[in-house]
C-alpha cells in the first residue's frame, strides 16, 4: 500500500508540482504546458474566468484527471504513481455549499474519512468537536442535517470534514462564492486565519481579485488553459500584463480588502 502523504516545509520542496502538463480531452486542450509549484505552507490561488482551467488544474491534482502530456507530482510522486483511493484520502477538498452528503448529519459528514481510515471512536468524536470549534460552530450542531443549516454553516462544514483527517493538501473550489458578502468576508477571515496555524499547501480557485488579493500568498492567473502569470501577492497588482490589468482595473472601483 503507498504510504500517506506526509507533512513538510517549505524549505523541504513542493508539496503539488505541475511539470509541463497538459491534459486534452478528444483532441482539445483544456490544459496547456503549465508548470507550477506549491509548498508546504502556501497558499496558492489559481485566479481566472470559467473555462480557464482552473477546475481540470485541481482535477490532475487528486487523480480525477491524467495528464495527456508532461507529469504532476504530489509530495515528490507523480499522481500516474499512487493509489488514487490513498492520494485522495490525503487531500482535503472544500466545494461551493460545502458538498455534504444530505443524509449524513453534521457529525457523520465530518467524520468521514476517519471513520474509513479505522480511527477508534473516542479519537473521531474528539476530533468533530475539535473542528467544530475550530471553524467557529458550536457543538451541538453535530447532530443536525445540512438541510438545517445556513448557508455559512454547511460551508464551515464543508471546511471541517476537509480538515478531518490532517492532509497536508487542501483543494478549494469557489468554496465561498455562493455565500452573502458578509458570510463570505467571515469565512475568508477565519480560513486565513486557520492557514496561519496549519500551514498547510493551498489552492484556493475563485475569480474574484479581491479574495485572491486577500488569502494568497502567490496568484497564478489562468486564461484560457495556461498560465498567464505566477507572481507573490504584492507584485500582482504591479504587474504589466495585459490582462492582469484589464482583472486590476475591473476591480478598482470596488472597496480594498486590506491583509492586515
Amino acid at each position: 500500500m503507498t504510504a500517506p502523504l506526509s507533512h513538510g516545509s517549505a524549505t523541504e520542496g513542493p508539496a503539488i508540482e505541475f511539470d509541463h502538463a497538459s491534459f486534452r480531452l478528444n483532441g482539445r486542450p483544456l490544459l496547456e504546458d503549465l508548470t507550477l509549484l506549491v509548498k508546504q505552507g502556501e497558499t496558492l490561488v489559481l485566479l481566472g474566468r470559467s473555462g480557464s482551467g482552473k477546475t481540470t488544474t485541481l482535477k490532475l491534482i487528486n487523480r480525477l484527471l491524467l495528464p495527456t502530456a508532461g507529469e504532476v507530482r504530489v509530495n515528490g510522486r507523480a499522481t500516474a504513481q499512487w493509489d488514487p483511493i490513498r492520494l485522495r484520502r490525503s487531500i482535503g477538498y472544500v466545494i461551493q455549499d460545502g458538498g455534504l452528503f444530505p443524509h449524513f448529519t453534521v457529525e457523520r459528514n465530518i467524520a468521514l474519512v476517519p471513520r474509513i481510515e479505522n480511527w477508534p471512536r473516542a479519537r473521531v468524536e474528539e476530533r468533530v468537536r475539535e473542528l467544530l470549534a475550530k471553524v467557529g460552530l458550536n457543538a451541538d450542531l453535530a447532530s443536525r442535517y445540512p438541510s438545517q443549516l445556513s448557508g455559512g454553516q454547511r460551508q464551515r462544514v464543508g471546511v471541517a470534514r476537509a480538515l478531518a483527517a490532517d492532509p497536508p493538501i487542501l483543494i478549494l473550489d469557489e468554496a465561498f462564492g455562493a455565500l452573502d458578502p458578509i458570510t463570505r468576508s467571515e469565512m475568508q477571515k477565519e480560513f486565513r486565519a486557520l492557514q496561519r496555524r496549519m500551514q498547510k499547501a493551498v489552492i484556493f480557485v475563485t475569480h474574484d481579485l479581491r479574495e485572491a488579493l486577500f488569502l494568497a500568498d502567490r496568484i497564478a492567473l489562468m486564461e484560457q488553459g495556461r498560465l498567464v502569470v505566477d507572481l507573490p501577492v504584492g507584485e500582482f497588482s504591479r504587474s504589466e500584463d495585459r490582462l492582469v490589468r484589464a482583472y486590476v482595473e475591473a476591480f478598482s472601483g470596488l472597496p480594498d480588502i486590506s491583509r492586515v
